[in-house]
């Protein structure tokens, strides 16, 4: 339903769910809530607010604790009357991540019928305080709901390492917005970064590489930096990490890779390479995909391999462990007595089928200790393992082959969900692994379009599709801040995908008014972002003699600085005047050029449209 014009004039509340207000005192909450329902009033809220407990056992010490978090953020202020913050477990609406929010003149209630509904409340609480001014509140009432159960965010490790500080930082990052399963990508082909204590060598050889890539995988002739780049995760910090998780109400996914991008484990383990008498091997210094796998036809390797889970089913308690299965050459199997005496005794077709073999054994293994496997799209080819889930990352068709076949599906296209890539194609963007490709790039709008549940896949296989992840690869990314660069602000539309029903969605209130507002927060912690260029640019070329462009700041109380001759834009080019109108005389062209540049400093790249009077 539209809020009518007249409304929008005189600035009052539209008083009926599912609406978008565009009145300054409506919330600006990531993900959208899928119903909101304005009361008319406002609430004062101050800093002294009891805390109020009810249906539960015992006072949820998670729940406590974040919730005394909120308060402290509250700016202080008297109010005439006791105020309480009211968290109720209801024995009703028995769905998992469901809550209620409540917020008017008797205070704020939330309810939910699991503790992790009642903090996907407070989260959107705390969101609304942080937006608001004078400690004022719009009175109001959510009813939200998730529109998929699995929202994830994925970290290779494997590439570039990142401290469990910084990983607790990016799992409260997640929490924030509702993201519920961390996806933690522990081994590839240039480090192993998990201890396991049966196999001290994983680390102390397979953990180090003799240096890194530093131009393009692409280019002709590779450059490396010839610095060892080590290090991994004691199991006691993996512990930390998966109990922090916990407390933030996230699961935590590992991924061990098998078969392929192994040559890490090969370096510490050669005899599970394919062959008599197999190696040398070294962790890789480049990128890409190599030939040395794991042996499918060597029961050893089985072993070896189920030791490893035995360890990592210790550290996790996912239902899900990740087992790669992506990118496995077949060259080596080709001409491995071992793997052609497997497919010969087992009657596969071919290589592929060998693969299946070997995916499909270490699933069964895994659904006899209570769990279950992801894979990547590729554990399709030669048959999929029977309980498995799919990532399908190779576009969307692997997840629609795989929910057609009623498995099910994550959806995780390199299209629109690869935040290693770009997000524009600027010259100004930094060094990715989507560089040396002119036109790929993975922008804010083109992940808040993307919709997991496909159109064209019938609705009786839609249900098959139970969520949507991001995944950051870092072969370019070796420090937290370029991650930061790369996941903000593309997380936002990624908790919005996940979390929002279609009807509920809306991209001009996303990117104009609320990501706008959360940028703005997030500029005053000193932390590094991707600041969106100027909003009203997007044309690529306009065509007139007088032509009026109206532009918008992409973070709060930024500025806009332009030029209308070509050159980028300084500080001494400030917009006074909003719309631009330019003159053109027939037959000249202008490049009009803008920038943003946030209240602490941070500069967006550069903004380019062509206008041009034929």
């Amino acid at each position: 339903m539209k809020i009518s014009k007249l409304l929008t004039l005189i600035g009052l509340f539209f008083l009926s769910e599912n609406s978008f207000a565009q009145d300054v005192n409506e919330v600006k909450i990531i993900p959208q809530p899928n119903s909101i329902k304005y009361l008319g009033t406002e609430y004062v809220i101050g800093s002294k607010q009891a805390i109020v407990y009810k249906g539960f056992k015992q006072k949820p010490e998670t729940l406590d604790r974040f919730t005394k978090e909120i308060i402290a953020q509250i700016p202080t202020k008297e109010t005439k009357h006791s105020q309480s913050i009211v968290l109720e477990k209801t024995k009703t609406d028995n769905i998992h991540e469901a809550y209620s929010l409540k917020i008017d003149n008797t205070g704020i209630k939330i309810s939910s019928s699991t503790e992790q509904g009642v903090f996907y409340g407070l989260q959107s609480l705390l969101q609304i305080i942080l937006a608001s001014d004078n400690n004022i509140l719009a009175a109001l009432e959510i009813k939200d709901i998730p529109r998929y159960k699995y929202r994830g965010l994925h970290l290779d490790v494997g590439r570039h390492l990142f401290p469990v500080s910084f990983i607790k930082s990016y799992i409260d990052l997640m929490a924030h917005y509702k993201l519920n399963n961390f996806h933690w990508h522990l081994t590839e082909d240039q480090g192993w970064r998990i201890e396991i204590k049966k196999y001290p060598k994983l680390t102390s050889i397979g953990g180090t590489r003799e240096g890194t890539l530093i131009n393009h995988l692409k280019d002709k002739q590779h450059v490396y930096d010839k610095t060892p780049y080590g290090g991994y995760y004691t199991q006691d910090e993996v512990k930390e990490v998966v109990a922090y998780a916990a407390s933030k109400y996230i699961n935590v996914i590992p991924e061990i890779e098998l078969p392929g991008h192994s040559l890490a484990a090969l370096s510490a383990y050669p005899e599970y390479g394919c062959g008599e008498n197999p190696g040398p091997y070294k962790a890789t210094m480049g990128w890409g995909i190599f030939d040395d796998v794991y042996c499918a036809g060597k029961e050893s390797t089985f072993t070896f391999l189920q030791d490893i889970l035995d360890e990592v089913l210790l550290l996790f308690p996912s239902k899900y462990i990740h087992i790669g299965g992506d990118e496995c050459p077949k060259t080596k199997w080709k001409t491995c007595k071992y793997c052609q005496n497997r497919i010969k005794e087992n009657k596969l077709k071919d290589e592929h089928e060998l693969q299946s073999y070997f995916v499909q054994r270490i699933e069964k293994y895994l659904n006899g200790k209570g769990r279950s496997i992801i894979g990547w799209d590729e554990i399709l080819e030669g048959g999929l393992a029977p309980n498995a889930t799919v990532m399908s990352w190779r576009g969307v068709k692997g997840g629609i082959a795989a929910a057609k076949q009623h498995h099910d599906v994550i959806m995780t296209p390199s299209t629109h969900l690869y935040f290693d890539n770009r997000e524009s194609i600027s010259s100004e963007e930094p060094q990715t692994i989507s560089s040396a490709y002119p036109t790929r790039h993975v922008s804010l709008k083109q992940v808040y379009s993307f919709n997991p549940s496909l159109d064209t896949l019938a609705p009786e296989f839609q249900k098959h599709v139970i969520g949507v992840q991001a995944n950051l690869w870092t072969e370019y990314i070796k420090t937290l801040e370029k991650v930061l660069y790369h996941i903000m602000p593309r997380i936002y539309a990624l908790a919005e995908i996940g979390w929002t029903t279609l009807e509920n969605k809306n991209w001009e209130n996303f990117s104009q008014i609320r990501v706008s507002e959360h940028l703005y927060r997030f500029d005053k912690t000193g932390k590094t972002y991707r600041v969106p260029q100027t909003i009203g640019v997007e044309q690529d070329t306009l065509l007139g003699e007088t032509i009026e462009i109206k532009l918008k700041p992409s973070v709060k109380n930024a500025k806009i600085y332009y030029s209308i001759n070509g050159y980028t834009p300084t500080e001494m080019d400030y917009l006074y005047t909003n719309p631009v109108k330019i003159h053109i005389p027939k037959g000249e062209e202008r490049i009009f050029k803008s920038v943003v540049i946030t209240p602490s400093g941070r500069r967006s790249v550069t903004s380019k449209i062509n206008l041009i009077n034929k």
